[in-house]
């Protein structure tokens, strides 16, 4: 493999590890939120338990956010030159306002919300309950913002030529309303709240199941299933409008998710499906018209395929069709789980088979993260901006193979043993549950808001 490739996959491993905490921290922030303010309005002091026991596992997936986070900007300076000096003047607006506005408030606020419940008053900590969910969706969307641009890039004209050559802005407001960019956030904040969601349930599920803090679990397990099927119907009419996006902007891309390869009227999406590059088939089971109804609400339009393309603009198709249809699978693999328990709702205590699928279902909205972001950047390929720069084009021109390789062997062995010792604590504080040293002295509760406020 040559330098590219091997940057390549160095990135998709920095980021792809990265991409399991902030989409967790976002989703779980809003979670919190919501159960702070239903204890603020019941004084309930089960519903206080619930939110310090979630926001420590917030703080944990906030400390392992930033320190994989903090690898990317190395990554860009080290790897990808070429591709900082080309969006540098686009970037650096966006990133620097997600480093004021976002980042900022975020952190400035986690120390409140995690060591403040005792030295607050109540309206105080969970204003900045709230100003750190807030930093944490306001730093996605300038990350999204960003990468969108990637995708579809407006606002802009390029100067200078070969390895000179890079983009300004024209237009600021082109630059963060792209075509793309409100589509996509939208999908992206949806599946960070179906991660924070289905850890709830992931939770809950696992202490009904052993009859521990099973307050914590019958309350919350029934609130997230409701809640999760909500989502998820908010989810797929989001998917439905980017996917359209797509079709319109990056046509190659959309052609590829269905491995669609010839230009056909009653243009079938794949159910399920093996893609054959020889052949340039699918083989397996599809319903037919489907996919020109859902992108042109025609049943006989056909969809452009690949070949209406030029080869050297084609991403890895099987990945972007594997990866696009995993996402979907995901998605109704958590559909099942919450329509399951809605319907059994009055009798989940005693529906063993049903927990251990509950307790399972958080690999459930990571995969479909995952995948999610694998379809757009793999699609996208082999372009870095789209219609723009090519991927090839953003390497570093100093940069070798056998530091790449090296470099990629030092960040597997590293993320393992992140990994490992991630699971390690989130575990610990799992069979902790909702417990805190502030009340395991006394049987008789004591709540420190109530004690702030007779102050």
């Amino acid at each position: 493999m040559d330098v590219t490739m091997l940057s390549r996959i160095q990135f998709a491993l920095n980021i792809s590890f990265h991409y399991l905490f902030p989409p967790m921290s976002i989703g779980l922030a809003w979670v919190i939120i919501i159960m702070e303010g239903i204890y603020l309005k019941t004084k309930n002091k089960e519903y206080y338990k619930i939110t310090r026991f979630l926001v420590n596992i917030f703080g944990l997936f906030f400390a392992m956010g930033v320190a994989t986070g903090f690898v990317q900007l190395f990554a860009f300076g080290n790897n990808w030159s070429q591709f900082s000096k080309f969006v540098g003047n686009v970037f650096g607006s966006l990133l620097a306002a997600e480093g004021v506005f976002a980042f900022f408030m975020e952190a400035g606020f986690l120390g409140i919300m995690i060591f403040g419940w005792t030295k607050v008053k109540p309206v105080t900590h969970y204003i900045s309950t709230i100003l750190v969910g807030l930093g944490a969706t306001f730093s996605a969307t300038w990350i999204v913002m960003a990468n969108s641009w990637m995708q579809t890039p407006a606002g802009y004209k390029i100067i200078g030529e070969g390895i000179h050559r890079r983009a300004v802005i024209t237009d600021l407001w082109a630059v963060y309303f792209n075509p793309s960019f409100l589509t996509r956030l939208g999908h992206v904040l949806l599946g960070c709240f179906l991660m924070g969601i289905f850890l709830v349930i992931s939770i809950s599920a696992y202490y009904v199941l052993k009859k521990k803090h099973e307050y914590f679990g019958k309350k919350m397990l029934k609130g997230a299933l409701i809640t999760a099927f909500v989502v998820l119907i908010l989810q797929l009419w989001s998917a439905d409008s980017s996917a359209r996006v797509v079709a319109k902007h990056q046509p190659v891309k959309f052609a590829a998710m269905e491995a669609v390869f010839e230009t056909k009227p009653n243009t079938p999406i794949s159910i399920i499906g093996i893609v054959d590059m020889k052949d340039e088939k699918v083989y397996g089971l599809s319903v037919p018209s489907l996919l020109s109804l859902l992108t042109f609400h025609n049943l006989h339009e056909a969809v452009p395929g690949l070949n209406e393309f030029p080869k050297e603009d084609w991403p890895h198709v099987p990945t972007v069709f594997y990866s696009y249809h995993m996402m979907i699978y995901c998605w109704g693999g958590m559909l099942f789980i919450a329509i399951l328990g809605l319907i059994f709702r009055k009798s989940l205590d005693r529906r063993k088979w049903f927990l251990w699928g509950a307790m399972l279902s958080i690999a459930f909205p990571y995969i479909a993260n995952l995948a999610g972001w694998f379809t757009a950047e793999v699609g996208r390929q082999p372009w870095i901006v789209h219609g723009v720069m090519r991927t090839a084009q953003g390497v570093s021109r100093v940069i070798h193979r056998s530091d790449v390789i090296a470099s990629l062997v030092m960040f597997t062995v590293m993320y393992t043993m992140m990994g490992v010792l991630f699971v390690y604590l989130l575990n610990k504080k799992i069979q902790k549950g909702p417990v805190f040293d502030d009340d395991e002295s006394s049987s008789e509760y004591r709540d420190p808001f109530l004690e702030l406020n007779k102050k």
